[in-house]
């Protein structure tokens, strides 16, 4: 099983876990939380077991932080849908492996009644192809997104496009490596040392 639950990163001189969001949370919350190695200037990661995160979160944090900030969604490491705010309220979102999520956002047409025999049809070959493409066309505009939020960031503007859509469009084991790797990517500052594997 891979992992399952949320990448929450964000700059702050202070541990994340202190944001007052966390404080009706689980009071054994540290049990659940893995940190990754902090990035240079304050970001921070946190890798969240299920359950914990919530999405109305996002903006509360933001506030407390003073800066943007992002979340992964996680399912089975296999998945992610980035969302991202920052301090002015603009939000973009981009989909992480997407052939798998256009797995996920297919719908099954009604009168199927055993998925696993419709999903050897040439009808599920064709859907998850128009599905995969409609996905496909959305990487311009979600890579545009994620350069304007990293700028709102204080990144230096060095990323280049069309990196940031080949990365949206590659296909990674985990999902987690991709986010981390779009961070990078962003020009957000490395960690000195990599972060944990899944």
């Amino acid at each position: 099983m891979g992992f399952s639950g949320h990448l929450v990163f964000a700059r702050s001189e202070r541990p994340l876990l202190e944001a007052p969001l966390f404080d009706s949370t689980d009071p054994g919350l540290e049990d659940s939380v893995d940190e990754w190695p902090p990035r240079p200037g304050g970001w921070q990661t946190l890798q969240l077991e299920h359950g914990i995160w919530e999405h109305e979160y996002l903006p509360d944090l933001v506030k407390w932080t003073g800066a943007p900030a992002c979340v992964a969604d996680v399912s089975d490491s296999s998945v992610a849908l980035v969302t991202a705010l920052d301090t002015n309220g603009r939000r973009w979102q981009a989909w992480l492996n997407l052939d798998i999520a256009a797995s996920l956002l297919l719908e099954e047409p009604e009168d199927v009644d055993d998925t696993s025999l419709w999903t050897v049809t040439p009808e599920f070959e064709e859907a998850m192809r128009h599905k995969r493409a409609e996905l496909d066309a959305e990487v311009p505009a979600d890579a545009e997104g994620a350069l304007a939020w990293a700028s709102a960031a204080g990144v230096p503007a060095t990323a280049q496009q069309w990196r940031i859509e080949e990365l949206l469009r590659s296909q990674e084991t985990f999902a987690e490596e991709l986010f981390d790797a779009l961070l990078d990517e962003l020009g957000f500052p490395k960690a000195a040392q990599s972060s944990p594997q899944p």
